[in-house]
């Protein structure tokens, strides 16, 4: 049985085109969207990587967005209609800070599909690492499109936020080198 992340990834993913939307039109937006999709869905497998850590998301809930709308400034923009923002309460604060360290670190988003890739993540099958061609490999339409979606210095507020359990989930065991 698969484990249904679904709503977190969705979710996640449109946070993170909306706190970094592409740069140009349609086609831009499509592949910047088709980026934060790889990275969350690899961020959420790493995260959640069996049947039994996704159920146990569905029972408690992903956390909401407010820690990341108040981090990157966008809080002050919601506004009162909590109706039209209800989709906000399926992102899931460390899945989106870890997307945000794949986005911005090429080695580690290859390094990290290869985990999923290899199986010893979780239990979300073998992911071919063509399969994320788009966040480890971007060709420059994708880097132009995502260019507010891939800029270091823009993302390090979401991405430091957990930053070292995604290189823990990766490196068990590692010594931090200060």
């Amino acid at each position: 049985m698969q484990a249904d992340l679904t709503p977190v990834i969705a979710a996640t993913a449109q946070w993170l085109t909306r706190a970094f939307p592409a740069s140009g039109g349609a086609l831009a937006s499509v592949l910047c969207e088709v980026q934060a999709r790889q990275a969350v869905t690899v961020a959420a497998w790493l995260r959640y990587p069996t049947v039994m850590d996704a159920a146990l998301l569905d029972m408690a809930g992903p956390g909401g967005s407010a820690r990341l709308d108040w981090v990157t400034g966008a809080d002050a923009a919601l506004g009162d209609d909590t109706d039209a923002h209800a989709w906000r309460t399926w992102v899931d604060e460390v899945v989106a800070s870890w997307a945000a360290c794949l986005l911005t670190d090429p080695e580690l988003a290859a390094r990290a599909v290869a985990a999923l890739a290899d199986g010893s993540h979780g239990s979300h099958g073998t992911a071919a690492p063509a399969g994320f061609r788009r966040l480890v490999a971007p060709d420059d339409s994708d880097r132009s499109a995502a260019a507010l979606l891939r800029h270091p210095d823009l993302l390090a507020p979401v991405a430091d936020l957990h930053q070292n359990q995604l290189l823990d989930r990766l490196n068990p065991g590692r010594t931090l080198i200060a």
